[in-house]
């Protein structure tokens, strides 16, 4: 009877002793950018630079309401000049202010 007494108040405590993990996250210093416009009108894509210095190649997305299927471009987050090229001729140009975790959709022509 001891022995049952000895393990069930054993048990309890090992039972009540946790292991806890603390985590703590925050929204990343990233904001993003959503090209949209006809896609046919721009079959090899475009090219856009960021302040004069950053360039990549983007695909045109179609216009729709939601965004969870598009594809969605990082750059970090405070004020940029932004220009898209299409075969080498600029076809958009403004300076932007974008905070983070912001989604800035451009709409071309």
């Amino acid at each position: 009877m001891k022995k049952i007494l000895f393990f069930t108040i054993i048990t309890t405590l090992l039972i009540g002793c946790d292991v806890t993990k603390t985590v703590s996250r925050g929204t990343e210093n990233q904001a993003f950018l959503l090209i949209v416009g006809t896609p046919s009108n721009y079959p090899n894509g475009i090219e856009v630079v960021i302040d004069e210095k950053t360039k990549f190649y983007a695909e045109v997305q179609k216009n729709r309401d939601k965004v969870k299927h598009l594809r969605l471009y990082g750059i970090s987050t405070g004020k940029h000049k932004v220009s898209i090229l299409k075969n080498n001729k600029n076809i958009y140009e403004k300076t932007i202010f974008i905070s983070s975790q912001q989604t800035k959709k451009i709409i071309l022509p």
